[in-house]
């Protein structure tokens, strides 16, 4: 991902610290933790040849890199369904991958809906996509729909419009990043309350150079992290501390669902980060969440 990256220099400059919770999320958080909140964890693709030694076997073929993803993690932001509409053999073939673990695909909106031209007319591209999806079953988690960053308030009508269209079967949530839509806070208020009002989820985006993405809001009592790291630089260690005292502050006043994916702009150290974020994650809120072991270790167990 190169969405808010920064020169190395500049890394050392950048306030990694996360905005209060807003008054706003008063109305969804309960005030008291639930039992057995789920907790998901994982990358935005599986199909890393820079893991191939470290937590995928040295000769493992490409198509069977899924098969060792699962073992790693518990969920994957999907993001190959943003850049073309998958059957529903295919998207079955990967499900069968995840049978009977407690594994979800989280699939992006496909980019001829979002991406190419405007969301108006969009119906059949929109029923296309929820058909391919749907065939996760069990293992489908949340969609998430992302506008580009070109997309402004002044076309505020339009995503409302697309976004009330949309069948409450599943669970959204929608990323902005066009800066007006944060910078004005009341454009802000009503794109949050729209989403509260449609049960739909806001996407935090925490990125070096976008720190506006990093705004807290919780329609739901769940959230949808994409967090965009910088290739183990020191920062990455103490931005993911900050987070891990957000989310368990999060799971005591009611989230019941949080999704964060890790992402680099070089993707060959997420697992490294990974395992930090998940250990640090479990002791601070008592889970138990699966983490990646790197094949020297799973060498060691025999």
């Amino acid at each position: 991902m190169e969405f808010g990256l920064v020169t190395k220099n500049e890394l050392d400059k950048v306030d990694y610290s996360l905005p209060a919770d807003p008054a706003f999320n008063n109305a969804i958080l309960s005030g008291a933790s639930v039992k057995n909140p789920k907790v998901y964890i994982g990358c935005a693709k599986w199909g890393r040849t820079e893991w191939l030694g470290k937590i995928y076997p040295p000769k493992t073929k490409e198509k069977d890199f899924l098969q060792h993803y699962v073992q790693h993690y518990n969920s994957i932001e999907l993001n190959a369904t943003h850049y073309q509409l998958y059957g529903t053999d295919t998207i079955q073939k990967w499900a069968d991958k995840a049978a009977g673990k407690d594994f979800l695909f989280c699939p992006k909106m496909y980019k001829g809906v979002t991406h190419i031209g405007g969301l108006k007319g969009k119906e059949g591209l929109t029923t296309e996509f929820l058909k391919g999806v749907q065939t996760f079953g069990k293992n489908l988690g949340p969609i998430f729909i992302q506008v580009s960053k070109s997309f402004s308030p002044a076309r505020k009508s339009e995503l409302f419009a697309y976004l009330h269209s949309l069948p409450t079967a599943f669970q959204f949530f929608v990323e902005v990043r066009h800066p007006e839509w944060f910078a004005n806070a009341t454009i802000s208020k009503e794109f949050f309350t729209t989403l509260r009002q449609l049960h739909m989820g806001a996407v935090i985006t925490d990125a070096s150079g976008r720190r506006d993405c990093a705004h807290m809001h919780l329609p739901v009592a769940k959230t949808f992290i994409r967090y965009v790291g910088n290739s183990l630089h020191a920062s990455d260690y103490t931005r993911i501390d900050i987070w891990v005292n957000r989310m368990k502050q999060w799971l005591d006043k009611g989230v019941n669902e949080i999704y964060f994916f890790m992402h680099m702009h070089n993707e060959a150290t997420s697992p490294e980060l990974t395992v930090y974020l998940v250990d640090k994650l479990n002791a601070a809120c008592g889970l138990k969440l699966p983490k990646p072991t790197f094949v020297s270790q799973q060498q060691s167990l025999f």
